[in-house]
């Protein structure tokens, strides 16, 4: 008697484990610099590059989602992960709000290099490797973001993820609240931002350089073009500043509170709290750099 129970049972959750785990393979031709937007509630994407002009999509549909298409032209193709109401309506936000019965969807999608890719998860890690040309934007709210490529332009959120960014970028927008952000090598233009995380930037040299962190600790190992402008600004965390020797800039910085260090110029005691604050001049100055911390040290050291 016992067996007819279970039997029944164990079909239930074979049905259920099929359900939720529904192949995907879709392929199409694209141009090599098409635009690609990904949307993904929770799950996973990976998106990696081959020689091919061809987008392929591999993995597995969640169950509770609608069936998964190609959506555009070979110039733009648009992969969304939808509920599936019944009702013939597309969600996004909204959507998946209201239908938790959505299980995860992990996509693998191989792309040209040269593309434009844009990707919007929201609990759903996002890896990136090969790309090489395109702009690339990523939006997320709880999964980390890894991308190793070689872009004019690279703009990252997350809100409780990491953001490491390794290849090469032109141009970089990171922004976090409690997760870290790794970016070594980002050439003309740089704004980072993070909350609590903690921030290990290099590259340059940068025409312009913000970087902004309330609780989090900053490192910062590059240089300033010339007419260049370089500011960071820490509430708690600290900051270490690594410029290299041939550095040309009006450097300025201070601490209420925090300790302040220099490999350039003498500090001197602040007018305004127990800190510290430097004003001096590197090479004939025709840069700007300032630095500004109210509990946390500063130390600016002269690197290679």
């Amino acid at each position: 008697m016992k067996t007819l129970y279970v039997t029944p049972l164990l079909l239930a959750l074979s049905i259920g484990q099929a359900l939720a785990s529904t192949p995907i393979n879709l392929s199409k031709d694209i141009r090599p610099n098409a635009k690609i937007s990904i949307d993904n509630t929770k799950g996973e994407v990976t998106v990696t590059a081959w020689d091919k002009n061809q987008i392929q999509v591999t993995g597995t549909l969640g169950d509770g989602a609608r069936p998964l298409e190609l959506d555009g032209d070979g110039n733009n193709i648009d992969i969304r992960v939808d509920t599936d109401h019944g009702d013939g309506k597309r969600g996004w936000f909204g959507s998946w709000g209201n239908d938790t019965r959505m299980q995860p969807t992990v996509l693998n999608v191989r792309v040209p290099k040269g593309v434009q890719l844009e990707v919007n998860v929201v609990s759903a890690p996002v890896s990136i490797d090969g790309l090489d040309g395109g702009k690339v934007e990523v939006d997320s709210v709880s999964g980390r973001i890894r991308a190793n490529l070689r872009s004019p332009e690279v703009s990252m959120q997350t809100v409780s993820g990491t953001i490491d960014l390794a290849g090469s970028a032109g141009k970089a927008d990171l922004q976090t609240v409690s997760g870290d952000i790794t970016a070594p090598s980002i050439s003309d233009k740089i704004e980072a931002q993070t909350v609590s995380g903690r921030m290990t930037i290099g590259g340059g040299p940068w025409k312009d350089a913000n970087f902004s962190t309330v609780s989090g600790d900053t490192k910062i190992l590059g240089g300033i073009s010339e007419g260049g402008k370089l500011t960071v600004d820490s509430m708690s965390g600290d900051v270490e500043l690594g410029l290299p020797g041939n550095t040309s800039a009006r450097l300025e910085a201070s601490t209420f509170s925090g300790d302040l260090r220099s490999d350039f110029g003498t500090p001197t005691k602040g007018d305004d709290g127990p800190g510290k604050e430097l004003k001096t001049t590197i090479g004939s100055g025709s840069a700007h750099i300032h630095l500004e911390a109210f509990s946390g040290d500063v130390k600016i050291r002269r690197g290679n």
